[in-house]
């Protein structure tokens, strides 16, 4: 019998994971958060990245915001930090769209990428560059399932300690 060497299977690495959020369209596309946009969409704007926020600590994916700026005059592209969550105002001129596009070109193969987006041809082209792709309305029912998880998991928690308080005697 031939000596066999034994066969090495090679894993590949997982790439580092980033969620990249078309942040308005998320808005719009929610209702909880659209109707607050219609009063103040700062306020919009700050709910959404505190559901990013809490998203982010149950997750391994790095998450990116991504708002446009292409209708204020003047604006550079500007990238802030909520919490671990990064925050990109696009340029005068630029939208959201294609800042995503071509963050996702530019990085397709050195990220697992995911892009949560509801326009049509922005999920076309995120297709077609190899990103993942989340629908708004997907990522919101996903949020929903993990809040209910941790709704679940506290009340489980809650049971086990009697009293529900520390006992300190």
């Amino acid at each position: 019998a031939a000596d066999i060497a034994p066969v090495h299977i090679r894993r590949e690495e997982a790439l580092p994971k980033f969620l990249l959020v078309d942040g308005y369209n998320v808005i719009f596309a929610w209702k909880e958060l659209s109707d607050l946009a219609d009063a103040d969409i700062n306020a919009a704007r700050d709910k959404l990245l505190d559901i990013l926020v809490n998203y982010r600590a149950m997750t391994d994916s790095d998450i990116i915001a991504v708002f446009d700026a292409y209708r204020v005059q003047n604006h550079l592209e500007e990238t802030t930090e909520y919490g671990p969550v990064y925050v990109v105002y696009t340029r005068t001129a630029q939208t959201a769209d294609a800042y995503i596009e071509k963050y996702v070109h530019d990085n397709r193969g050195r990220y697992d990428i995911t892009v949560v987006t509801s326009d049509a041809l922005e999920q076309i082209i995120i297709r077609g560059q190899g990103a993942k792709l989340l629908s708004s309305r997907e990522f919101e029912l996903t949020i929903r399932d993990m809040n209910e998880q941790i709704r679940r998991m506290l009340e489980e928690n809650n049971r086990r300690v009697p009293g529900n308080r520390m006992d300190l005697t």
